[in-house]
């Protein structure tokens, strides 16, 4: 009998590998597995004599304004504030700090010049035991960072998911190595079939001729034709679209050099659109606010909370995006104070329309009193803000037809929307029947 070859090396050679697979793998997952030890830390028992948790809720109506338990702010960092003075002492500080200064007490006087003599508002309405309750809560020890989401930890289902995670590999690396053996095999049994079939002069029937598929296309003179008329219909509508984009940048969201989060101000903490942006109420623009308007609250709150920071963006990222804005406006908030040092922030304009194009912000603002997400979209929920409104004519003209002109305490109107509603028989106008596509309301 003829010998066509050793398949039982190939076998072993084989299953050799597939044993060092399953031992690497078992190897990595087991060292991924492993509970990292944490030293576990104590901390300092609370102050007495008071509450800490109405102490946090004067802390917050009182207190939060000018200043923080960590950090330096308009005044100084609280958490321990106990330790540093008698309570006789604290009790006439936030009764009438004032007082005691003139008084000429060393260690208010202290106080006072090291803040930058900032007057501290007096507090004769909080009695010694409120005060009682916030020293408490200053007193509390600083919380540790929180433990990172998804961490594994001993004895929790952590562990159990990373014991299922490592039999699924184990069984997907035996079925991949299972279907490479087969692909092996085949192989191996297609060379022996052909040597068995040259051994008895077997001849394997030869393929038939095919003629190519481009030949036989272009023998068939219809099929060129649709062709034609189909490539000449698609590329007229391909430059047709990408014509009429042209100026049109709808999605558009640069990044700009500070992060300014809108569902933070706008959303979270629900700042008018209008009090950064007043010029829109008085003004064709609306406007980039000054840095100063940042300030008017970015003068006490220099860091997030830690309920701000999201998957995509931390506690760190949003920290470091204030501390761009001081450096802009030359702000110290150790010091409390501005350095004269100031560098300008080149802001990425979003919305840019053609100069033959009037758009005026006050008279859509103030006079129509249009919201600022009709155009702008849900800014309350934009992390980064884009362009919401493709701003092409069509879409401005199609809003002049749908929209009813705002009559309520809008007497400039009065009289045209008199005469009109009457021309056309209706109740109230659009803008579109008060002249709103004339030519000339939008272009000079």
């Amino acid at each position: 009998m003829k010998k066509v070859g050793n398949h039982n090396s190939i076998l072993r050679k084989l299953y050799f590998c597939l044993a060092l697979m399953l031992i690497f793998s078992v190897t990595s997952f087991a060292q991924d597995a492993a509970p990292a030890a944490a030293d576990a830390t104590v901390a300092p028992a609370a102050a007495t004599g008071g509450d800490p948790a109405k102490g946090k809720e004067l802390f917050n109506a009182n207190c939060a304004a000018c200043h923080k338990l960590d950090a330096k702010s308009t005044g100084p960092a609280l958490r321990g504030v106990a330790g540093k003075y008698e309570m006789s002492w604290i009790y006439k500080w936030v009764h009438n700090s004032s007082d005691l200064i003139k008084s000429g007490d060393a260690a208010a006087v202290k106080v006072f010049e090291e803040n930058n003599k900032a007057v501290m508002t007096a507090f004769p309405q909080l009695s010694e035991g409120d005060i009682d309750n916030i020293i408490a809560y200053t007193s509390t020890p600083k919380e540790e960072a929180p433990v990172v989401a998804g961490a594994a930890v001993p004895g929790t289902d952590a562990a159990a998911s990373s014991e299922s995670g490592l039999s699924n590999n184990i069984i997907l690396g035996a079925l991949a190595l299972v279907m490479a053996m087969l692909v092996v095999m085949l192989f191996l049994v297609n060379n022996v079939l052909r040597k068995v079939a040259k051994a008895n002069n077997i001849e394997v029937a030869p393929k038939e001729p095919r003629i190519s598929i481009w030949k036989a296309f272009v023998k068939n003179q219809f099929l060129i034709l649709v062709t034609a008329i189909f490539l000449l219909l698609s590329g007229a509508y391909l430059v047709y679209g990408f014509l009429m984009q042209v100026g049109v940048d709808q999605e558009y969201s640069p990044i700009q050099p500070i992060h300014y989060s809108h569902k933070i101000h706008a959303g979270d903490n629900e700042i008018n659109c209008k009090y950064c942006h007043s010029a829109a109420r008085v003004s064709k623009n609306a406007g980039i606010p000054s840095l100063n308007v940042c300030m008017n609250c970015h003068k006490n709150i220099s860091e997030v909370a830690e309920t701000t920071a999201t998957p995509e963006y931390s506690k760190v990222f949003y920290d470091e995006q204030i501390q761009k804005l001081y450096t802009a406006v030359g702000w110290d908030k150790t010091t409390q104070s501005y350095t004269g040092k100031t560098q300008p922030v080149k802001w990425v304009r979003i919305h840019n329309l053609p100069d033959f194009v009037y758009f005026n912000h006050s008279q859509h603002v103030t006079v129509a009193g249009i919201e600022c997400q009709t155009c702008h979209g849900p800014v309350q929920e934009y992390e980064i803000q884009k362009q919401f409104a493709p701003l092409t004519m069509g879409w401005c003209i199609d809003c002049h037809r749908k929209t009813d002109v705002k009559m309520e305490g809008n007497e400039y109107y009065t009289k045209i929307h008199e005469q009109l509603s009457k021309k056309y028989g209706v109740d109230k106008l659009t803008a579109a029947q008060m002249g709103g596509l004339e030519c000339g309301k939008c272009h000079y």
